[in-house]
């Protein structure tokens, strides 16, 4: 892959993430240091970092794709109400691609597993929307 300075500008500020932006949020925050920039280069470039292996694409059942740079195998939980994505920092079961195999003809080369639910920041303003009806 050529360099190419917009790619260059788009992996340093996924780098600067501990979240999992979408390309959308990439796209945002580029524009403020370069307004020259368009979202089709940061799709297209996003793409393929990915597709060249210096980033992970997070494609969930629904919503947007998010992306991080850390490649290490690791799970994630995606919040049901706001879609944040958070890293899971538990040990990845190693003996789950063993387990899986006697049920697939294929070759297993890994797996990705997500957990579902609410994250603390919506589960705390579920709280108190919650004590707000019981006022009215």
């Amino acid at each position: 892959m050529n360099y190419s300075r917009q790619r260059e500008e788009v992996l340093e500020q996924l780098s600067c993430h501990i979240d999992h932006p979408t390309a959308d949020v990439i796209y945002s925050e580029l524009r403020e240091k370069d307004p020259t920039i368009s979202l089709a280069t940061v799709y297209r470039n996003l793409k393929l970092l990915a597709q060249n292996g210096s980033i992970r694409r997070l494609t969930f059942v629904s919503g947007a794709d998010h992306f991080e740079h850390k490649l290490n195998p690791h799970y994630h939980f995606v919040c049901d109400f706001c879609g944040k994505v958070i890293d899971v920092p538990m040990q990845v079961a190693e003996t789950l691609d063993e387990a899986a195999s006697q049920y697939i003809s294929g070759k297993i080369t890994g797996h990705d597993l997500v957990f579902h639910g609410i994250c603390d920041e919506c589960k705390a303003a579920e709280k108190l929307s919650v004590r707000d009806d019981d006022r009215l």
